[in-house]
């Protein structure tokens, strides 16, 4: 039985909508989800019981998915089970993001559960290599691209965002903390430009595999850029008949790439 710890936004709804079988949603409460209703959640204070929890309903696999923010522990609500796991909980609270989410990946493998990621539980979220929109990329948008793998490598070192907006040989935008609809709500109109999203090198892919989906196309419209680059097998798509149809509409590309060595 196949578990998810549903986060933010719109990635549960999206997971949950093409699995093949129903799945137990979780979350915990200091995060609820705001498209899917759970059906349990759990204290990170009482983490080791939650765990135990799952166990007693054959849950064997887990997935974690959606956007969750770091919660407060407040020591007198912790519970047996879970304040022998509190060494590594206050380490993975104490990390990058990415750090983090190994630290919380190697606590549900040491319960015992297989921790799969979004798109190996619902692969149609996962786009085929290749251009899925009528429009196709310009003969500058492969240096460009190029330009942003760059870019993503060393965002990647510095545990930063995931994207990034390349016009020319310059690098317009790159993502925050705040997240990808804020670095295109905030972008100045960039004609010929291109949206840029892959994971970062090295990052854990079974949790936090980038995104994009309708607000990402309607960014990179309102930008006039040319098109959107996603790394193939690295980046899932929601409501892609949506966002296909929304880039035709405008005379954007849509371009699945294999990453340059």
């Amino acid at each position: 039985m196949l578990a998810l710890i549903a986060g933010q936004g719109d990635l549960p709804r999206a997971v949950t909508g093409a699995l093949p079988e129903p799945a137990l949603i979780c979350a915990m409460e200091s995060s609820p989800p705001n498209r899917v209703v759970p059906d349990h959640l759990f204290r990170v204070e009482q983490l080791g019981s939650f765990l135990r929890w799952l166990k007693a309903q054959g849950v064997t696999r887990v997935c974690m998915c959606g956007a969750v923010g770091r919660p407060e522990i407040r020591l007198s609500r912790l519970d047996l089970p879970t304040i022998l796991l509190l060494p590594k909980i206050l380490r993975a609270l104490k990390r990058g993001d990415d750090g983090a989410l190994r630290i919380v990946i190697g606590l549900l493998e040491d319960a015992g559960f297989e921790v799969v990621g979004a798109h190996e539980a619902a692969p149609k979220l996962l786009p085929e290599a290749g251009i899925l929109t009528r429009a196709r990329p310009g003969p500058d948008a492969a240096q460009m691209a190029t330009l942003a793998d760059a870019v993503s490598h060393r965002q990647g070192l510095e545990d930063l965002g995931q994207c990034c907006v390349i016009s020319g040989d310059e690098v317009v935008a790159r993502e925050d903390q705040r997240g990808t609809d804020a670095m295109l709500g905030e972008l100045p109109p960039v004609p010929g430009g291109l949206f840029y999203k892959a994971p970062k090198p090295g990052q854990e892919r079974r949790v936090d595999l980038p995104v994009i989906g309708p607000n990402t196309a309607v960014g990179a419209i309102r930008a006039g850029l040319s098109g959107i680059v996603i790394e193939a097998g690295g980046v899932m798509v929601l409501d892609r008949e949506a966002v296909i149809e929304m880039l035709d509409a405008a005379g954007l590309f849509l371009w699945v790439r294999e990453r340059d060595a």
